[in-house]
């Protein structure tokens, strides 16, 4: 099947294959058709997928191929995004695929100079790639208005709850027309996501690629374990035996951040950190330098786990596990992206052995765990009582270990 097949004009259709996307992705051909017919989307689609242009292509294609643009330039479009990286990919995508048309777009977001926004939004733009928060500032600025939208997005919705945003979302939508229509992506179908298409669509269409899978199933999970004091040493191993393109490498707080940064570049390694304790601009050169490959190693904090779009990121690396279980799969869902293979390796100490188990759990495959000669944590400590506590298998890789009430050791991620 063709994009033209979807019932999108040539004009938009021929871009796209000069670029070499001769044929939709399946979240695209579900919800390409749909969109185009008017009607509300609620979309679930593993992250890489390509739900930018499935939302994206359609919204160009009604607002501005088959209608026209309003006499006062207000936004007829909006998009809704958790992150400002994401912010900047969305805005992106969409003047690239909306360039036929001379698609005026402009992103919004905290961090970024308001007066510029503000005249940008009087010389007129067709669709609004906004943060929540920002869009609020500009609501209560009455810089912005939101009466003419005709279509709404959520993107990456199930982020948006967990960051928190959902007072937010309830504040903007009274400004925007409840005749809208409304499209809503999510990794995810939970309860929280249902009721907030419950609120937000009418009689959405429900359009589900993702199986059971909220990883691409080209993602390989490793687990090495190590004490907490040579973490850092393992991680300049990975890395010299990792190929020479880039790898991404997560950790939990900014100033673990910024040390581990000064670690790596004293190592001779070209690293970048970007977190939210960084300006806007140095966040913008860090991901530009790193999609260029002028630095071959960027170190974030989950600020990066949406909306960095690197097609063929081969390594995620995660130096510290993520709080929230759900926060591994936005992580390593950079890599593995259009079907090319990827990895995700884990650097983890018995301390943070609870937070794999909440992992394993949202993973179809299991978790390898594979001890680093050289590296392997020390032997488990002997209770009182005896017995040993428990630690990382070192007999057997692949698997993770725990006692049982008899004395036994048995399968810690068993999936019976």
């Amino acid at each position: 099947m063709s994009f033209s097949n979807l019932g999108l004009s040539p004009s938009l259709c021929a871009p796209l294959v000069r670029k070499g996307y001769t044929e939709p992705t399946p979240v695209q051909s579900a919800a390409i058709p749909v969109v185009l017919e008017g009607r509300d989307l609620l979309a679930r689609a593993q992250t890489g997928t390509g739900k930018t242009a499935a939302f994206g292509l359609p919204m160009i294609e009604r607002l501005l191929v088959r209608g026209r643009r309003n006499a006062r330039r207000s936004p007829r479009g909006l998009v809704l995004v958790p992150t400002r990286e994401l912010a900047e990919q969305v805005h992106r995508s969409l003047l690239d695929y909306g360039s036929p048309a001379q698609l005026r777009a402009l992103a919004i977001f905290g961090g970024a100079h308001m007066g510029r926004q503000i005249q940008e939004l009087r010389r007129g733009t067709d669709i609004v790639v906004a943060t929540p928060g920002r869009l609020i500032d500009h609501l209560e600025r009455r810089t912005i208005d939101l009466s003419a939208i005709e279509m709404l997005v959520l993107d990456e919705a199930d982020r948006m709850l967990d960051m928190g945003f959902l007072p937010a979302l309830e504040q903007i939508l009274p400004a925007i027309p409840a005749g809208r229509q409304t499209l809503l992506f999510s990794a995810t179908l939970s309860a929280p996501i249902a009721r907030l298409a419950g609120r937000f669509t009418r009689e959405p269409q429900t359009v589900d690629v993702a199986k059971d899978e909220i990883v691409a199933a080209t993602v390989s999970h490793q687990v090495h374990p190590v004490a907490g004091e040579r973490k850092r040493d393992l991680l300049v191993h990975v890395l010299s035996q990792a190929p020479r393109d880039q790898t991404l490498v997560f950790c939990k707080t900014k100033h673990g951040s910024d040390a581990l940064g000064d670690h790596l570049a004293a190592s001779g390694l070209r690293v970048a950190v970007i977190h939210g304790g960084k300006a806007q601009g140095q966040r913008h050169r860090a991901l530009a330098d790193f999609r260029a490959g002028r630095i071959g190693v960027l170190v974030a904090t989950d600020v990066a786990a949406r909306g960095l779009d690197i097609v063929h990121l081969p390594l995620v690396v995660n130096y510290d596990l993520p709080m929230v279980a759900e926060d591994y799969v936005h992580r390593v869902g950079r890599t593995g992206r259009a079907g090319n293979p990827g990895r995700a390796v884990s650097l983890v100490t018995s301390a943070e052995r609870p937070m794999l188990r909440d992992i394993q759990r949202l993973l179809p495959s299991r978790l390898e765990a594979v001890p680093v000669p050289g590296f392997e944590p020390p032997a488990a400590p002997v209770r009182r009582d005896g017995r040993q506590r428990p630690s990382f298998d070192r007999g057997r890789p692949g698997r993770f270990h725990r006692e049982s009430r008899g004395g036994h050791r048995q399968p810690a991620f068993s999936r019976g």
